[in-house]
């Protein structure tokens, strides 16, 4: 019965791979598309948290309403306003992006949470979620969340040559993709160089960003590096085809997982699903945002993306267009096999 249960939502999201993303400023569509990816490829229920200004949050219920109904039942999603529980508000929200850094509260905001993964809006997923979702069994009993190095070679990155702070590892971590067991996050006590002892991870992060905010260049990744610099022991690191970026190949080729796998999850960072430096990843983009949600994948999704990748081979990245077709292609064969198998399945029993 109505208010008897004092989550109703519990139930269902116990069976839920949890994804969060926070949209501020022009990202609306951008979001939009990631989140159509996930559905599009993944097996399993979804929960969205979208974390979004006031003036967004109209036009996602919309959007997201449109979607035909054998999509719209695969997930359920909650809308949140921007909130920062500790500090601050007005300088949470400027630190390097409008909004990022509401990903650094999560933990405090989604309470009833038990895991989650967070993605920045520039993400396309290109298998399902369920397979990162699993990572999750692979922690060990410190590990608390996991993310992919910033670069894999020290020589050409960022961290290793301009970072005035502590970072994690050689090569520093990215964070637009991260996996997070917020239970763990919620009760652990954490080392720092700001006391002896530890701190919740509420407690530590404003004083550690007033301790490091003139030295940090990426906002809530720098601070997120310095946290694991000091706990290296709570990362799980997972390899870079789960947070492909141009970087892994605008300089050569250099992510053996996804020349050996394919891209996992795609990251178009530096803003290239809308300029023409990485037309590669751009063609992704534009072919999943104008894929129609009820057409054969094959042909409205697959056939377009090889030939817009034709175009594509004079690039460093285009030139390695099996790298970006692999998990696609597997996934479809998936997706195309469990149609036919239930389609049979349904027949054989008249």
């Amino acid at each position: 019965k109505p208010g008897e249960q004092k989550h109703p939502k519990e139930p269902s999201s116990l069976q839920c791979m949890h994804l969060a993303v926070v949209a501020c400023g022009d990202r609306l569509e951008e979001t939009l598309i990631m989140l159509k990816s996930a559905v599009l490829f993944s097996s399993s229920r979804l929960c969205f948290h979208i974390f979004a200004e006031d003036s967004l949050k109209p036009e996602f219920e919309k959007k997201l309403k449109e979607w035909p109904s054998s999509y719209a039942k695969k997930f359920e999603s909650n809308i949140y306003p921007i909130t920062f529980s500790v500090g601050n508000a007005q300088e949470w929200k400027k630190l390097f992006k409008p909004c990022a850094a509401q990903r650094l509260f999560l933990p405090v905001i989604l309470k009833d949470v038990d895991s989650l993964l967070y993605v920045d809006t520039d993400v396309l997923f290109l298998r399902p979620i369920d397979d990162i979702w699993h990572l999750l069994r692979e922690f060990n009993s410190t590990q608390l969340a996991a993310m992919a190095p910033e670069h894999e070679i020290p020589k050409i990155g960022w961290y290793s040559r301009f970072a005035r702070h502590p970072y994690y590892g050689s090569t520093g971590l990215n964070s637009g993709v991260m996996l997070m067991n917020l239970t763990r996050i919620r009760s652990t006590q954490f080392k720092n160089s700001l006391i002896p002892g530890g701190l919740t991870w509420e407690e530590m992060l404003y004083p550690l960003y007033q301790k490091y905010k003139n030295y940090i260049t990426w906002g809530d990744q720098d601070l997120l590096n310095i946290i694991f610099y000091f706990n290296p022991e709570c990362l799980y690191v997972f390899p870079c085809q789960w947070n492909y970026r141009p970087d892994h190949c605008m300089y050569g080729s250099n992510c053996r997982g996804a020349e050996d796998e394919g891209v996992s999850i795609l990251h178009g960072n530096r803003g290239v699903y809308h300029d023409d430096k990485q037309p590669t990843f751009r063609a992704l983009y534009e072919v999943i945002r104008d894929f129609p949600f009820e057409d054969n994948l094959f042909q409205s999704l697959y056939y377009p993306l090889q030939s817009k990748f034709l175009d594509t081979v004079h690039t460093l990245c285009g030139r390695i267009p099996q790298v970006f077709l692999k998990q696609i292609e597997k996934t479809m064969k998936k997706v195309y096999e469990n149609r036919v198998i239930v389609y049979l399945g349904a027949n054989h029993r008249y």
